[in-house]
């Protein structure tokens, strides 16, 4: 609560919902003694207590690592949304008709919120293993060939990773997406590199 009020006075306009990770070393999520346990609760709380802020929450367009099915994960996403959440940000993908699945499902349960594609260019391909490990992402067979051909040299992968999000994201805009949310890990210069070379519609 005191970091809300906090973010609310000092102008915040969104957050983003989380109900966030397990500390290092813990394997299941364990919420704090009178803590929420799902990300739908902090919703709720958000509405109720700071109406005036936009709420972001999750997707998984490959199921997030802790449901029991696809089918549990979207339910799951359905109770954030009916919470109030005002648009969903997926986890990363390299594969955008894992995305468009994905949307169509939740339109199909009746998720009506933007639904904005989170993308993560490559430029190291043992983090990004480590990443995608975590979250339940998949890299395409031929990408992952592709920078493993050229794993010992660092400008060459940063070259197919950054040409393969380009590729992504203007598949993305020209079908039409509400946006991209970028994730850059505190290192830019690939997102930069990728919105240079799209080309966005006036």
């Amino acid at each position: 609560m005191s970091f809300l009020s906090e973010a609310e006075r000092r102008g915040v306009a969104d957050v983003v919902a989380l109900r966030g990770d397990p500390p290092r070393g813990q394997a299941d999520f364990k919420p704090v003694a009178g803590g929420l346990a799902y990300a739908n609760e902090l919703v709720e709380l958000i509405r109720r207590e700071f109406p005036r802020f936009g709420v972001a929450v999750a997707g998984y367009p490959e199921t997030h690592v802790e449901a029991t099915s696809p089918e549990d994960d979207l339910a799951n996403l359905r109770r954030k949304v009916d919470a109030g959440a005002d648009i969903v940000i997926t986890q990363v993908f390299y594969d955008n008709t894992v995305f468009y699945r994905f949307r169509d499902a939740c339109q199909r349960l009746g998720i009506t919120v933007p639904i904005v594609p989170g993308i993560l260019p490559v430029t190291n391909l043992p983090q990004v293993e480590r990443i995608t490990s975590m979250c339940g992402a998949t890299l395409p067979t031929d990408f992952s060939a592709e920078l493993a051909a050229v794993d010992d040299d660092h400008a060459a992968q940063f070259d197919v990773g950054t040409r393969h999000a380009t590729a992504q994201v203007q598949d993305l805009i020209d079908q039409g997406v509400p946006g991209v949310h970028f994730y850059v890990l505190n290192k830019s210069r690939a997102t930069a590199r990728v919105l240079r070379n799209v080309s966005i519609p006036d």
